[in-house]
């Protein structure tokens, strides 16, 4: 009995919603498994970039990953460490994430290059908006599925107005401040003007960088005046992002190997992932992501914390399929 006591202590405090980390078997640490054989030694790493781009990471016992960015990150590092490695591709499926994180994430992928001289290549699968998109053009091509949607290029922030419903159940908040503009955004009143005044200028100035991150990535096919353009927050579908010259072809994982191959100057390779224990990355298309809980009975968005206030490249209407 005493040798089960680790795991039902982490099966009640994550039956009463406590953030634990189990390391039920001793194994709290990534693992290579190869996807693809080859009788060849040089690797292919695939990366996975799924759910909301973000520094939050999933509360609950079995969450080993950690967030989105720090899950990336460990493995560009170890990646980077490998002299067998030769390239990676960086799968995408996300409406994107907050504004830092995406950025963190962009620059840390140009490091990676800068810093080891190996190819990645961006592989977009059912949705690369926003972030997503973003994130991708820190890699050398990027190549959608034929049913991906990307796009949704912009900027967006919420403010969410809860003085109608106090005024109707009576509740009443009183604010003092230090200035005028200390509680701007408050969800207890209306946004003023000068305050819709002075979120547009940060919405805006966050937008150009965006656009800059666009511009230095295809400014040998479009004019920053073609991308802006393109940047009105909508979305597109790959066969119209391939014709608008914002990713470089469609295709499929063979597609994206065939680019790392020609990258790296190599003919063949391993295809790899990194993964914990149990290993759930056990072939090429099944997901790396654990299961959230197993003891809420709500769906997995359901399961995922709320926005916070701040700013996002983020397509909305996905923002919690992940």
């Amino acid at each position: 009995m005493k040798r089960h006591w680790p795991i039902l202590a982490g099966l009640i405090l994550a039956a009463a919603g406590c953030t634990f980390r189990v390391d039920f078997l001793g194994e709290d640490r990534m693992q290579e498994v190869v996807l693809v054989k080859s009788p060849a030694k040089e690797k292919v790493l695939v990366i996975d970039v799924e759910g909301m781009i973000s520094t939050l990471a999933p509360g609950n016992v079995f969450n080993r990953e950690g967030d989105v960015l720090s899950q990336v990150y460990a493995r560009l590092q170890r990646a980077g460490e490998d002299k067998l490695v030769r390239g990676i591709i960086m799968r995408l499926d996300t409406p994107g994430g907050d504004v830092t994180s995406s950025d963190i994430l962009y620059r840390e992928v140009l490091k990676f290059k800068k810093r080891t001289g190996l190819p990645v290549v961006a592989l977009m699968m059912g949705v690369a908006a926003s972030g997503g998109y973003y994130v991708a053009s820190a890699c050398d091509a990027i190549i959608a599925h034929p049913s991906t949607i990307t796009g949704s290029i912009g900027v967006i922030s919420l403010f969410p107005d809860m003085e109608g419903l106090l005024s109707k159940v009576g509740v009443k908040v009183q604010v003092i401040k230090s200035g005028e503009l200390k509680d701007a955004g408050s969800p207890f009143r209306n946004l003023s003007e000068q305050e819709q005044r002075l979120f547009q200028g940060i919405i805006d100035e966050l937008y150009e960088g965006f656009l800059n991150v666009i511009y230095e990535k295809r400014k040998e096919a479009l004019s920053l005046e073609e991308i802006r353009d393109l940047a009105d927050g909508r979305v597109y579908t790959a066969a119209q992002a391939f014709k608008l010259k914002l990713i470089d072809e469609v295709g499929y994982f063979d597609e994206a190997l065939a680019r790392v191959f020609t990258l790296a100057r190599i003919s063949s390779a391993r295809v790899v992932a990194y993964t914990y224990y149990p290993k759930r990355q056990s072939n090429l298309y099944a997901s790396k992501m654990e299961n959230p809980s197993l003891f809420d009975q709500k769906s997995i968005a359901d399961a995922l914390p709320t926005l916070r206030s701040g700013f996002y490249y983020l397509w909305l209407p996905q923002m919690k399929n992940d």
